[in-house]
């Protein structure tokens, strides 16, 4: 048995099965067997693949609108920010852009990151970034955030409705397995039995510090990520583990899978316009071909016809409603006062 798994055993022994989110954020975060506190899981070698290393192109389209916003901002110095910048691989497309639109020298990067083994990869590939734990930690100022796979891997607690009334999703154990289990019934809410719903506190502490930075900055957040609008809400629960780019038990050896959950993307949004910032939500595929990709895609293939090929899988790949061009989302956020982008 892993030292996690002891741990989890014991902590559930003392006080009773853990939520959800507890579940989480010892498998993810534990700081000694924390699955990001203690390898690199990005890429073939790795457990999952994410949109950056897939091909250069989506960083591009990234650094291509931070360049529009920094325009419509009026050309400040301003604190770029990227959360769980995973590789680094990202932001140094984006820098590359930045560079020939002229808004390098303007942009301070800020990773916020807390995988050490990641924070040496980013240092590789983002010279003279700064690195810290917490959004709130970046210096105020006029500010742009970029966020990709960020949200979807923060503890979630998630709730099923059952005839007695709402219950809690909770890890338990029978005999010598982790085992899931639902809570005693709430007195919260009414609803249908067979209804369900995820909450995600600290989903709500980040999106409401990035709402404030926006009012103060000013600024702008560009957020991507897996998840759902309510015309295409899941049918339950969205909790999945990947290890080795397959789908696992999210329960077997805790803290050596990455654990999601999909982005309830409405919610997100609800926040900025509670905050009186220009929203606008669409699909990873819409988003990126109306920023040019495809034009950036023949260009790229009519420099290297080598890699004609490979060039169009990537953008079949990122674009395709088949593949990720619909089941990633787009949300974009922009200070009250600035130009929309």
């Amino acid at each position: 048995m892993s030292g996690l798994a002891s741990l989890i055993r014991a902590e559930i022994g003392q006080t009773g099965p853990m939520n959800v989110a507890r579940y989480m954020e010892l498998c993810l975060a534990h700081p000694v067997y924390g699955y990001y506190r203690n390898r690199n899981p990005i890429g073939a070698g790795g457990d999952f693949t994410t949109a950056p290393e897939i091909s250069q192109m989506f960083g591009e389209i990234f650094g291509a609108w931070i360049v529009a916003v920094w325009r419509g901002m009026g050309e400040p110095d301003f604190k770029l920010v990227e959360l769980g910048p995973g590789r680094g691989t990202l932001m140094a497309d984006v820098i590359r852009v930045l560079e020939a639109g002229g808004a390098r020298e303007a942009a301070e990067i800020w990773l916020v990151e807390m995988s050490p083994a990641l924070r040496a990869e980013q240092a590789n590939r983002v010279p003279g970034a700064h690195w810290v734990d917490r959004i709130e930690d970046v210096p105020s100022g006029p500010t742009i955030i970029v966020a990709n796979e960020f949200f979807d891997a923060l503890p979630v607690r998630q709730f099923l409705c059952a005839n007695d009334g709402w219950r809690e999703r909770v890890v338990g154990i029978m005999g010598d397995q982790l085992i899931w289990g639902l809570s005693a019934p709430m007195d919260e809410g009414s609803g249908e039995p067979g209804a369900w719903t995820e909450v995600s506190p600290q989903t709500d502490i980040v999106s409401s510090a990035i709402a404030r930075r926006l009012r103060d900055g000013p600024g702008a957040a560009l957020i991507v990520d897996y998840g759902y609008r309510e015309d295409d809400r899941p049918k339950g629960p969205t909790l999945q583990a990947v290890r080795g780019h397959k789908h696992a038990d999210p329960l077997q050896e805790p803290g050596q899978s990455d654990l999601t959950w999909l982005v309830d993307f409405d919610a997100l949004a609800g926040v900025f316009q509670a905050a009186g910032h220009k929203v606008a939500l669409t699909e990873q595929g819409a988003f990126l071909t109306a920023l040019g990709i495809g034009h950036r895609a023949a260009a790229l293939a009519e420099t290297d016809p080598d890699q004609a090929e490979t060039i169009a899988d990537a953008l079949e790949r990122l674009t395709d409603p088949a593949q990720m061009g619909t089941l990633f989302k787009v949300l974009t956020a922009v200070s009250t006062g600035l130009p929309t982008p």
